[in-house]
């Protein structure tokens, strides 16, 4: 075997390590808290003047909010796939906060697919998106928390793919999170209560397609919402169960969504948080909402509980809930 040959064995062996050693680790803050800004439906058109602000207005929500991670539900670009999704995981990455990624129905509809983007997004410093192997989708993953103290995993984030478009003949609409997802969650969720002596470990969710259940909330007149509801809930017509596993497995408190580009509301049904994120982009698609915005989210540690409110990219904060 040559130097050279042996040189790049080595290199090769390392590398996957270095990698995993150089990712982020997620934690309580010693106040006991944790802060998530959820980032949504930016349709960044790499090159269109409609985005020009959107990039600058996104790096100055991170600096302000400061958060411990970023999350990003999807529908993150718009056209020419290759030069906006490196705009704008550069952007993120390049403010030195944690990130990771859930894909919406638009993203692989400009020229890459979802496996390409996803090889992209992996490239870049301080990015947490996976892509766990055999089920349905490409950004399905579950990051831990670890306590304040850093003994433990203290709560879990689950994002999952919500896919696209429906392909069962005869049913119109969006797709829906397939039962190989909701297998491995519950997987998962049984993995982390065994070992936080057999509790559920307090648990939230991202993703892009709202559940059947934003409707279900929605159309209840005794439930309130905090927050904006301007446009039906554009959920899949098939339920296939990830909120009845939820509420089985007790660990998921919230779930965090886009897709709708006029509603912003949070809201509560059988005890679960049910919020949008605001509509970040430009104007390469519709919002009535007026000024473009974020989700910030705050966990405490080792309860199912929360702040979360819209913070405009304007700094306004709007529809505070706590719960």
């Amino acid at each position: 075997m040559t130097k050279n040959l042996l040189i790049a064995l080595i290199i090769a062996f390392l590398a996957p390590i270095a990698a995993y050693a150089a990712a982020p680790v997620l934690k309580f803050r010693p106040d006991s808290t944790f802060h998530i800004l959820q980032v949504t439906d930016l349709h960044y058109i790499h090159g269109d003047s409609r985005c020009d602000s959107v990039i600058t207005h996104l790096q100055e929500a991170i600096r302000a909010e400061a958060p411990d991670l970023v999350v990003l539900t999807g529908d993150l670009i718009y056209g020419n796939a290759r030069e906006s999704i490196r705009n704008v995981i550069s952007a993120v990455s390049s403010a030195g906060v944690p990130f990771a990624v859930t894909f919406g129905n638009h993203d692989d509809e400009s020229g890459l697919s979802r496996r390409e983007l996803f090889d992209i997004i992996s490239s870049y410093p301080g990015n947490l998106t996976d892509s766990v192997a055999g089920i349905p989708g490409v950004t399905n993953f579950v990051l831990p928390v670890l306590s304040s103290d850093g003994t433990r995993d203290a709560a879990a984030l689950y994002c999952f793919d919500s896919n696209s478009y429906c392909r069962i003949p005869g049913v119109k609409g969006y797709d829906y999170i397939k039962s190989g997802q909701i297998d491995w969650y519950r997987s998962e969720s049984q993995r982390f209560a065994d070992a936080n002596s057999g509790e559920p470990l307090p648990s939230v969710a991202f993703f892009h397609i709202p559940l059947p259940e934003f409707a279900q909330a929605a159309s209840d007149q005794s439930i309130p919402l905090a927050g904006t509801r301007g446009e039906k809930c554009c959920s899949p017509a098939l339920n296939s169960g990830l909120f009845a596993a939820f509420k089985e497995r007790g660990d998921v408190f919230a779930v965090f969504v886009g897709h709708d580009h006029d509603n912003d509301y949070a809201t509560v049904l059988h005890g679960i948080i049910l919020a949008y994120g605001r509509y970040s982009g430009g104007d390469t698609e519709y919002n009535h909402l007026g000024p473009r915005g974020y989700r910030t989210i705050t966990l405490r540690e080792s309860r199912p509980s929360l702040s979360t409110a819209i913070r405009l990219s304007t700094s306004a904060i709007l529809h505070p809930l706590t719960r």
